[in-house]
Formats: C-alpha cells, structure tokens, sequence
C-alpha cells in the first residue's frame, strides 16, 4: 500500500531524515521517501497505516502533517 501525506515545517536534510526515521519504525512500513521541496511524504507498506500513528510519529520528529 502507499500512502501519500504532506508535512509541514521541514527545511533541510536533518528535518527529512528526522520524518523518515520516525516514519520507518511504524510497523507495517517498508519504504518512506521525503520530497523536501513540496513537504511530500510517501509511505509504502505492507498493511493500512495507523492514522494515529503516523501522525504521532511526524509530531515526534517535531513536524505537523498538513
């Protein structure tokens, strides 16, 4: 499954790796790509998502989703 979501507040290659870091200890996720630019952050993995989980998750790395 992918899931395409948007966050808000990243600026640089440590606030990237911070979402994808977090993202990627959910279970189930198998991929997380970060597109810095546009905030755009696809998730790919193996069952539905917890919605909030994932939002947990980007809170954490210190981010909102959009």
């Amino acid at each position: 499954m992918t899931t395409t979501i948007t966050v808000t507040g990243m600026t640089c290659g440590h606030c990237e790796n911070a979402v994808r870091s977090e993202i990627s200890a959910l279970p189930g996720v198998t991929d997380v790509a970060v597109d810095l630019a546009t905030g755009a952050v696809t998730i790919t993995s193996d069952t539905d998502l917890d919605q909030a989980a994932l939002r947990e998750a980007v809170d954490e790395a210190g981010y909102a989703i959009a």
